[in-house]
């Protein structure tokens, strides 16, 4: 099996047993259920899967109030709409929110090239325009950072806000190089020890068992080919270019123990970056705070998207 960057292999102990209760305040299920086996996102919110008419077919979730404001979230590498399930609970109901699969992973159609960001890029606008949105606030993740930005220089109209979840200057640095090496090495179908390994090691702070198990297996759908041309796009020199030229208010949440894009300076460094961004720094989290503490980033994100 390749191996992976050092600091992205490391033990993980699971988060014992526990239940949740969610607060009806926002408009949540009042239900209770066992973390180990977390329930389809529609018993927590109702969310309703769809599929773009164009192609590549794009699945993706829509959840609350068609007319109210348009929330897009994109996910990181290899992950899915259902890496936001921690956090989409504690949404307003009346956001709309969009969290689609993007090309390549998921259930969305795997098509043989078009994986720069870029690409991801304009697949977002064409599923804002099947939706007649005309604009939407942008929340990404890692590699959904990368193409959330893209996003916002290609289609400024289109973004109202932007939030980066686990983002840097630039996805180049001598992690995710090394990662790339070890991504190029693979085959299909893709070992499950490297996904559970990779996976487990972008998390600081334990996560539910159950959650983490679907989370792999989310993983396990992406070909080989898809995780290396993606990381590959990722990964090109441009990603850490144009940020001066993002226009809309940015949020950058950040944890200070992420593996992925780690080191305050760099952070600082996006932050100065991007004309209008403000850095919130959360102490003992690794790179997916809105899976290690949704509630707090749902704090942050209903704050700025609200301003």
């Amino acid at each position: 099996m390749p191996s992976l960057p050092r600091r992205l292999s490391r033990s993980y102990d699971i988060e014992p047993p526990q239940t949740f209760r969610h607060q009806t305040l926002m408009g949540l299920s009042a239900s209770g259920w066992d973390c180990r086996n977390p329930p389809p996102l529609a018993e927590c919110r109702p969310m309703t899967p769809n599929h773009t008419q164009s192609a590549p077919r794009l699945h993706y979730l829509t959840s609350g109030n068609p007319r109210g404001s348009a929330v897009l979230l994109l996910h990181g590498l290899t992950d899915s709409s259902f890496s936001w399930s921690r956090l989409i609970p504690y949404q307003p109901s009346e956001w709309r929110l969009i969290a689609p699969d993007q090309r390549g992973h998921g259930d969305s159609d795997r098509p043989d090239g078009g994986y720069g960001m870029d690409d991801f890029a304009g697949d977002a606008v064409r599923i804002l325009d099947e939706l007649g949105i005309r604009s939407a606030a942008v929340v990404g993740h890692s590699m959904g950072t990368f193409v959330a930005r893209r996003l916002a220089l290609l289609a400024p109209d289109r973004v109202t806000r932007l939030t980066l979840i686990a983002s840097g200057p630039s996805a180049r640095n001598e992690g995710t190089l090394e990662l790339q090496r070890a991504v190029a090495a693979l085959t299909d179908p893709v070992d499950p020890a490297f996904i559970r390994e990779f996976q487990v090691g972008t998390i600081h702070r334990p996560v539910p068992d159950g959650f983490l198990e679907r989370v792999i297996s989310e993983s396990l759908k992406v070909p080989a080919r898809v995780f290396q041309a993606a990381l590959d796009g990722m990964l090109e020199p441009e990603s850490g270019t144009g940020l001066e030229d993002i226009r809309c208010p940015v949020l950058i949440l950040w944890g200070d123990r992420d593996a992925v894009f780690p080191g305050m300076e760099a952070q600082q460094k996006l932050a100065r970056r991007i004309p209008d961004a403000t850095l919130k720094v959360y102490p003992e989290i690794g790179h997916s705070p809105h899976w290690e503490e949704p509630e707090r980033v749902a704090r942050d994100l209903i704050a700025f998207l609200a301003g």
